[in-house]
């Protein structure tokens, strides 16, 4: 497996970047966050963890728990990253403005931070936690010039599981995928080369939305505490899913803002012209005429929540 190709924080401009993920599909950059940024969530994250009993001893250790390992879309995972989803100090991070500086370079200086950003909580040695070859845009849909910031908020050698990149896999549009999991089958992944290398706290690994990636196992005793932030450019369509919680529970944004000390990241997606794809007349049509009844029910459950967001009617 090739190392990836690595660009120093001095060296950050748009033609270097662009260049980089138009002929490679992503972009690693060494030690642009500083540690003041980093080390506060981390320790809020890892003292939720330790509350939770996932975490044993001293919290800054990140020593895991095997009894208490699960995976992403499990209902035990499901609770505790509901618990990290909801602090405020997760919502404001991908905001910080040296991230939104280098994001601005990909996507333009029309930015739209997703609001979803995601927390990977990877137990080590538990194989339902390895997250397979798969393309972002699968699961984001929208536009598919949109791009990720893969982020360690620790030092990640490979022996923590950090992701690897297929090189030049996003040339290759949309790959096949097995309807079940969402992963590309082993060995059917379409690109030039694997690449990897240890990650550390302040570097950040940027890739296009069909650039191939997957993790590597976590074979370390420590949890893997790493962010997913999406961005795109805001003229370019977004998926409304993105902006609203699909399922069936009761999560909501008034919900996880209930203990915020601060409104102006509240909605902040309000305030930006955004193109909705699938458009809200889609959403309508799509609810009466999708081939199941669980995706009717998916697709007018999108759209009760979006209107909802707006006081008033949306051009398309």
């Amino acid at each position: 497996m090739k190392p990836f190709r690595e660009i120093s924080n001095g060296a950050l401009d748009s033609l270097t970047l662009r260049h980089e993920v138009e002929n490679h599909g992503y972009a690693l950059i060494r030690n642009l966050l500083p540690t003041s940024e980093i080390e506060p969530l981390l320790t809020e994250i890892a003292a939720i963890l330790h509350a939770v009993g996932w975490i044993d001893g001293d919290p800054a250790g990140r020593r895991a728990i095997p009894s208490a390992a699960c995976a992403d879309g499990e209902p035990a995972y499901k609770e505790v990253n509901h618990l990290v989803f909801s602090l405020e100090s997760f919502h404001r991070f991908p905001h910080q403005p040296i991230l939104m500086d280098l994001m601005k370079l990909f996507a333009g200086p029309e930015l739209f931070i997703h609001p979803k950003s995601a927390a990977r909580l990877i137990f080590p040695n538990f194989a339902r936690a390895i997250v397979h070859a798969h393309q972002d845009h699968t699961a984001v849909a929208g536009d598919s010039e949109s791009f990720t910031a893969w982020i360690p908020l620790h030092d990640c050698p490979l022996d923590m599981g950090p992701l690897r990149i297929l090189d030049g896999s996003h040339r290759f549009g949309p790959q096949p995928t097995e309807e079940a999991t969402g992963y590309i089958q082993p060995g059917a992944e379409r690109g030039d080369a694997w690449v990897a290398g240890e990650l550390r706290a302040g570097d950040v690994l940027i890739f296009h939305s069909l650039t191939v990636h997957e993790a590597l196992p976590n074979l370390s005793g420590q949890l893997r505490i790493s962010l997913d932030c999406r961005f795109q450019n805001y003229h370019r369509p977004v998926n409304p899913g993105t902006l609203v919680f699909t399922g069936s529970g009761k999560r909501s944004w008034d919900s996880i803002y209930a203990n915020w000390r601060r409104d102006d990241l509240k909605y902040y997606w309000k305030r930006l012209p955004l193109h909705f794809k699938p458009t809200e007349s889609e959403l309508a049509s799509l609810a009466e005429t999708s081939s199941t009844p669980e995706l009717c029910t998916r697709y007018a459950h999108i759209l009760r929540l979006i209107q909802s967001q707006y006081s008033c009617p949306r051009s398309e």
